[in-house]
């Protein structure tokens, strides 16, 4: 065999050994690489019937007072919920498979941020299901309906509440040290509620100008948000 065909050869054993061990590696390699699994983006809009298990948690201070996501202004006590893709103005039934006791929610915000959980629930809604003091609950969640993805408030004068007392006489003596510095200040009572006594401060015919006021309310005082003075009642 002449010096040509030796190195012919060599060069074609060669080829095969590097052939071999490109596909050797390749297929380690995709063993190796995982794809998530696809997740729908918001708005996820299923049809009614639709049906989704897993964990519950809720959510209230410090939340409550502030802008949801679909624009809304969050009420801890509103039987609303976050879910991280369902359309706004989803309409659910969530059931608490631990006591099967059930509350119908709308969906104004957007989460819950943490693994494993699908929807974060009011402070309002959990207690209805008994889950207020666990903090979560394995629930079912079903899509009844759709409604506006924003309620849009009706006409009135907004305030700032900026407490809420079991106690006439707390109330009396935040409003008193409040109306130092700022006016309108009242002190309204709400039925069916263990803190009755509200303390709110302004009278405004914008909610951008009430927000402006519980702004510069939250640099002293924790627990402020808008509220609609129809809301209230003496």
């Amino acid at each position: 065999m002449g010096f040509h065909s030796r190195r012919q050869q060599f060069e074609q054993r060669f080829a095969a050994c590097l052939l071999i061990i490109a596909t050797l590696f390749g297929a380690t390699a995709c063993r190796k690489k995982k794809h998530a699994p696809p997740t729908p983006s918001a708005p996820f809009a299923p049809a009614p019937g639709w049906t989704e298990t897993g964990v519950a948690s809720w959510y209230g201070d410090p939340y409550h007072g502030r802008q949801s996501a679909n624009g809304e202004i969050y009420d801890m006590e509103q039987m609303t919920a976050a879910h991280r893709t369902l359309m706004f103005g989803a309409i659910l039934r969530v059931t608490n498979l631990a006591n099967d006791k059930q509350v119908q929610v709308r969906i104004t915000d957007r989460g819950p941020f943490v693994d494993n959980r699908i929807i974060d629930l009011s402070r309002a809604a959990a207690r209805a299901i008994d889950m207020i003091g666990p903090g979560t609950a394995r629930v079912k969640i079903q899509l009844l309906a759709y409604g506006p993805a924003r309620m849009a408030p009706p006409g009135g004068l907004f305030a700032v509440q900026v407490g809420a007392f079991s106690d006439r006489s707390n109330a009396d003596e935040l409003a008193r040290r409040l109306t130092e510095r700022y006016s309108p200040v009242e002190v309204r009572r709400r039925n069916n509620s263990r803190a009755p006594w509200r303390v709110v401060v302004g009278s405004k015919r914008e909610q951008a100008d009430a927000e402006e006021l519980a702004n510069t309310l939250r640099a002293e005082y924790k627990d402020v948000y808008v509220v609609r003075l129809d809301e209230t009642s003496n």
